[in-house]
Order: structure tokens, then sequence, then C-alpha cells
């Protein structure tokens, strides 16, 4: 059964990839969307199973690598953690599977699509699932492979190619720190398997000596593991991927964005717990990372005008919560909030799914409005989303985000205090936006085109069957679930996130945190929803002036354009990389270094000298006669003073010249 969960979705994939021409479009949907299902369906059982027992299950399938001290396994863990994320993975999935049935009908490469859409779903819970490094990092490739697959698959369209490339560079980048750290990993332990790893990681530790200074083992690991979730997951500096890769179709946005890809960052972070409980210098750029990343995210959100992209923004800004609740050693709380976050997020972007289908792909929300009224719907499940977003009181993104901001204030530190007001003027923002994006889409008077008016309407059943189980989760999930998974003195982790005990403060934050600590988050968001109610469906003459004014221009350019985040890493670093790449890598290495002696450089060589020798060929016996004598003569001198000449003379230099007097003579 529990093989089941992992498999099934590579099942459905393979039969859609390799006979979707047979079957069509709707027998590739029906078999792709069943497997998924059936899959969410195990992942529940196993849940049941695994979690209120805190009874992990260990399956070792077969050897993979076995060298000496090196030895990785199929194995599979199934523990509280693991089973959580199944469940995130594989229900969000089968309902945007449903979901793609009714939005991908009229293309003619949906089998394609439903086959990329499974492969993601399979390597997730490859991901998740894996009991050792190797198997991880995987499964870590394999959901990169299948974004880029899915952002790419309208692959005649410019804007999508360049967002698939960008997302594949940008997690190449954070791979570049992951890697080194599993070598780093099994270097330190001499092994890849966690449940070893995490057994020696309380041992004390030598330090590791580079380039003159002395750095903690433990530490630097930590942080090549954090520059791979940062990667992943979209923090900042490795965020701009995120939102251009909107140009995929919605599901894409909805699978990567609430329940695939991004958390595959989170989940790591939360995995190897123990390595980073005994590093308290990565906790603290953990921390810091994680709350700048939701300031930014939020503060670009408030004036982007796409409204996938605004959705975008508000999925880097939460991540930006999960890392920060990592970063103060509360792991349970992050995964909880990822949980709660996956729900009301497809939700969202499904619902925007559904508006921009029926308006005929359009997304800019300026020439939308006042499609309340023809999407009645789709509005009140937009609004559910919303309101969970925004943490709402009694609504699941209240009993996550809360507790994580009231979690940062209580760790009584510098970070701590930095994650809780960058976190709280985060949710002022995050309210804005929220609605900001309802009235535009919903409410205000419309500016769009009449023939869409007279098309548009609300979403069909097989769309909206998993918008009422997306917003019945929106509504009821943190609130059932709380007690469970992070309710004091709950045994529901059993030691899979490990924190130490002097980093235990959720019973701190319950009890200790004043009252008026716990509201500022509900005062903000309130104050949010005021703000955007005031300025964009009412305020004309504010409006007016903010873009007259040449202050509020240069501000409005600073936040549209996302930070000029994108432009400086394009002057500073992809020009550099691409100069570098042509100059030296092409021209010096690929058509210089490496033409002259490989071999196109022998081959030319030896063709020369073949010509040189040729021409001594006169035909005259003496001639021959003078070559026999001076090669004898030469032979024997060389032989006789080879003792006293060898230590002046090097064979290779001597080889390299006489190559390059024939080179020369071109």
């Amino acid at each position: 059964m529990y093989l089941l969960i992992v498999f099934l979705p590579l099942l459905g994939s393979s039969v859609a990839g390799f006979f979707g021409r047979f079957l069509g479009s709707e027998g590739t949907a029906i078999m792709t969307t069943t497997c998924v299902s059936f899959s969410s369906i195990l992942s529940l059982i196993a849940f049941y199973e695994v979690a209120p027992g805190a009874s992990a299950c260990y399956l070792r399938i077969a050897p993979w690598i076995s060298s000496e001290m090196f030895d990785a396994s199929w194995g599979f863990l199934f523990d509280s953690l693991t089973v959580v994320m199944l469940i995130v993975v594989t229900f969000i999935s089968s309902l945007v599977h449903l979901y793609s049935i009714s939005y991908m009908s009229e293309d003619p490469h949906s089998p394609r699509f439903m086959c990329y859409l499974s492969i993601l779903t399979f390597f997730m819970p490859m991901l998740v699932t894996g009991d050792n490094s190797l198997q991880l990092f995987l499964g870590w490739e394999g959901v990169g492979l299948a974004s880029y697959l899915l952002i790419h698959f309208w692959f005649t369209r410019l804007q999508a190619d360049k967002a698939a490339i960008k997302a594949m560079l940008v997690n190449r980048v954070g791979d570049f720190g992951l890697a080194p750290g599993i070598s780093g990993r099994f270097t330190l332990f001499q092994t890849v398997d966690f449940s070893t790893i995490f057994a020696c990681a309380s041992a004390p530790r030598n330090s590791w000596i580079s380039c003159n200074m002395r750095l903690n083992a433990i530490t630097l690991i930590c942080i090549l593991l954090l520059i791979g979730a940062v990667g992943k997951s979209a923090q900042i500096g490795s965020h701009t991927w995120s939102p251009d890769a909107m140009e995929g179709p919605t599901p894409v946005s909805a699978s990567i964005h609430a329940a695939t890809m991004v958390t595959a960052g989170v989940f790591m972070i939360a995995r190897c717990s123990p390595l980073f409980e005994y590093s308290p210098t990565a906790l603290i750029v953990i921390t810091f990372a994680g709350a700048m990343t939701s300031f930014l995210a939020a503060t670009t959100g408030i004036l982007q005008n796409d409204l996938k992209r605004v959705i975008a923004y508000s999925t880097c800004s939460q991540l930006g919560y999960m890392i920060f609740a990592c970063g103060i050693s509360n792991y349970s709380v992050s995964v909880f909030h990822l949980m709660n976050h996956a729900f009301f997020k497809a939700l969202l972007f499904l619902s925007a799914g559904s508006v921009i289908h029926a308006m005929s792909d359009e997304q800019d929300m300026r020439k939308m409005g006042g499609l309340a009224s023809s999407f009645p719907f789709t509005y009140a499940m937009m609004l559910m989303g919303s309101l969970s977003l925004i943490g709402f009181p009694f609504l699941t993104g209240f009993y996550s985000k809360d507790v994580i901001l009231e979690l940062a204030y209580t760790k009584y530190t510098i970070s701590g205090n930095f994650a809780f007001w960058l976190g709280s003027v985060s949710v002022l923002f995050t309210s804005y936006y929220s609605f900001r994006s309802l009235f535009l889409t919903f409410l205000v008077p419309t500016n769009s085109f009449g023939r869409d008016i007279v098309r548009c309407h609300d979403a069909p059943i097989p769309m909206a069957i998993p918008l009422i189980l997306l917003a019945l989760g929106s509504l009821f999930v943190g609130y059932l679930a709380k007690d469970m998974m992070i309710g004091l003195g709950t045994h529901f982790w059993a030691n899979s996130p490990f924190v130490l005990p002097k980093n235990e403060i959720l019973a701190e934050s319950e009890f200790a945190a004043p009252t008026i600590t716990k509201l500022i988050p509900i005062l903000f968001s309130t104050s949010g929803a005021s703000v955007a109610y005031n300025v964009n469906p009412v305020a004309d003459q504010f409006q007016r002036a903010f873009q007259t004014s040449t202050f509020c221009n240069r501000l409005y350019t600073f936040f549209n354009k996302r930070w000029f985040f994108d432009q400086v890493l394009n002057d500073f670093l992809v020009r550099s990389f691409l100069r570098f790449g042509y100059e030296v890598s092409f021209e010096a290495l690929d058509k210089g270094a490496i033409e002259i002696l490989g071999p196109y450089g022998i081959s030319y060589t030896f063709r020369r000298l073949a010509e040189r020798i040729s021409q001594l060929q006169s035909g005259f016996v003496y001639h021959y006669a003078f070559a026999m004598l001076l090669g004898s003569t030469l032979f024997v001198t060389f032989s006789r003073m080879w003792d006293s000449l060898s230590s002046w003379i090097d064979n290779r230099s001597s080889f390299i010249f006489i190559v390059s007097c024939f080179y020369n003579n071109k």
C-alpha cells in the first residue's frame, strides 16, 4: 500500500505518455486523475496508521549503490512528517487533475499536459519519502525537471520559454548548495542515510579550515542546505523565478505554488532539523532570510496588476513565514502552516484560473471589474481564500500564521524580534493586495471588453467541485488539526522534526505573550483591508494624485518593477556570466586550448609532420646517407649524455614546443 502511494502517479504518467494518442484526451485525463486520486486515498489511510500512533514505517526495497563505506539503498520512510506532506501533495494534485480536465479540454496537447502533471506528482512523494540524501536529491531534481516541462508547456510562447529557462537556472543555483551539502554530510558522517546522520549529529565534530578560515562543519553543511532551500522555495535573491512561472497554465501554477515544488525547501529544512538544531548560526541566517522574503514579496505584490502574479507573490511571502518559523526552531508549526497554505493557495489559484478561463485568457486586473454578478460562485470562493490568506479569525490561515508571529515574539532575540515586526508589517501588505485584487476583479465598475462580458460564465461543475473541497479545507482544516499538530503536549510528530529542549517556546508563546502582541496581526489585517477599500474603488482623486506626483510615481515604479531585482541580477550577474561563458569557456578553452591540445590539434600536428617528412623523400642516395649519419650521431650523443641532460630537459615541454612549432607554421 505504501509503495502504491508513490508509484501510482508514475503509472498514470507512463500510460498517458506512451499511450496518450490511443486513449485520447478524455482517456488520459481519466487515467491520470484516477491514479492520483487513489494515491490520495491511500495517503489518508497511511496517515491514519502512522501519525496518531506515532508509529513510523520503514521500507527497504533494494540496494542501489554500494562501494566500500558508501552505501545507498532504495528505501522509503513514512513518519508523521512524511504522511502530512503526502496528504498535502496527493490531495491537492488530485483536485488539480480534476480541475484540469475541464480547464484544458480545448487544448490539443492535453494528454502531454496530464503526463507532465502526473510526473510532478510522482517526484514529490519520491522526495518526501526518501530515507537517504541521494533519494531526496533524485526527487529534488525530478521536481525541477517536471516544473520546467509544465511551465514550458505552451512552448510557442516566448515568455513561457524564458520563464521555464529562468526557473531551471535559478534552481540550479540552489542545487549548487544542496549537492555540496550532501557531499559534506557524507564526508563528515561517512553515510547518506538520514537515521545514521541524525543519530550522530549531536557528537562534537572538528572544524574545517578553508581559505584560512576555521568553519564549523555542521554550520557549513547547514548553510549549504539552506542555499538549496532558498533556490527551491523562492526565498530572497532566488525568488525571481516564482512570479515568472505564471506563464504556464493555471493548474500548473496551483500545483507548483501550493503543494509541490516550492514546499520542497521547507520540507528539506524540517527533515534535516537535527542538523540545524546544533547550528545556532544557521538558524539565525534562516530567520533573517525568511523574514526579509516575507516583507519583500508582500511589498512587491501591492502594486502588481497581473492577477496570477499577485497570488504568486503572496506565495513567496507565505514561504518566508514558513522559513523563519523553521529558523526559530518551530518546524512543526512551519509544516502546519505549509499544510494550511496549500489549501487556500490552491483555492486562490484555481479561482483565478476560472476567471481567466472565462475572460478569454485575460490576466490584467485593470481590464476586469464588475465580475461579481457574472461569477458569484467564483467570487465567493476567492473571498474565502483571501480571508484565510490574511489570517481572518477562525479560518485556516489564522491558526498557523498568528502562532508563527507569537513564537517569533517570544523568542526574545534580535532575529526573533526582526522576524516578528517584518512579519507583522507583511500582514498589513498581504491584506491590502488580497482585497485590492478582489476589488479590481469583482467589485469596481467594469473595464472589460463587451465581447468578454457577454461570453463569460461561472465555473462549470468539473471546475467547481475542486473549488468547493478546497474552500472547505480553507475554512475548517486549521481548526480541526491545530490541537493534534501544534497543541501543547501533543505527541503527533514523534521527533520527526527534532527540537532541542532549550528551543521549545510553544508554551511560552501561548501563555507569556502579551495580549496586544497577539492582536497586532488582526489589527494590521483590518487596516490593510480598509486601506484597500478606501484607495481602490472609492478614492479616484487620491489615485490621480498618486500617479502624478514625482516621488509617488518613482515609488510605484520601484514596487511594480519588483524592487529592480531582475534588472540588478541581469546587469551584475547574468551578463557577467554570459560574457565569461563566451570569452573564456568558448573562445579561450573550447576553441582555444582544447582545440590545440585535443583531437583537432593532434591530428593537425601529425598531418603537418607527415607533410614535412614527405618533403625529405628527395630520391638522392647521398641525402639518405647524410640523414642516416646525422641520426646515428645524435642518437649516440644523447644516449651518452642523457644522465647530465635529464635534469635540464622536460619531456612534456619539449613535446609542447615541437607541437607549437608545427602549429605556428600553418
